[in-house]
């Protein structure tokens, strides 16, 4: 999956660090940061954002493809984008994340 941010307003001054772990297959992963705080995770096949407990718990109530997140934890949420969330939606839940980003 490859996100284009530069689509989604609002996202001003970031950085991002690419990481590769070793395995079978290899996987790799994008963290997008906001000065030194990471608020966006793209791995593989899941993007992991930053997230307000109580939306993180009703979004993952609602969607089979919304999950705890495994990077931020109970303070985020890991989204397999499988077309339960529109693109619009993946895009307010990234710039959400980078306004939580403190």
């Amino acid at each position: 999956m490859v996100l284009d941010l530069s689509k989604i307003t609002g996202l001003d001054d970031f950085t991002s660090k690419t990481e590769t772990k070793s395995g079978k297959p290899a996987q790799k992963r994008t963290i997008y940061y906001k000065g030194e705080k990471a608020f966006l995770v793209e791995n593989t096949h899941t993007i992991e954002i930053r997230c307000d407990e109580k939306l993180s718990q009703h979004l993952m109530s609602k969607y089979e493809s919304v999950m705890q997140s495994r990077y931020f934890g109970r303070g985020g949420i890991e989204i397999v984008p499988a077309g339960q969330l529109s693109t619009s939606e993946l895009a307010d839940l990234i710039r959400l994340s980078y306004n939580l980003t403190v």
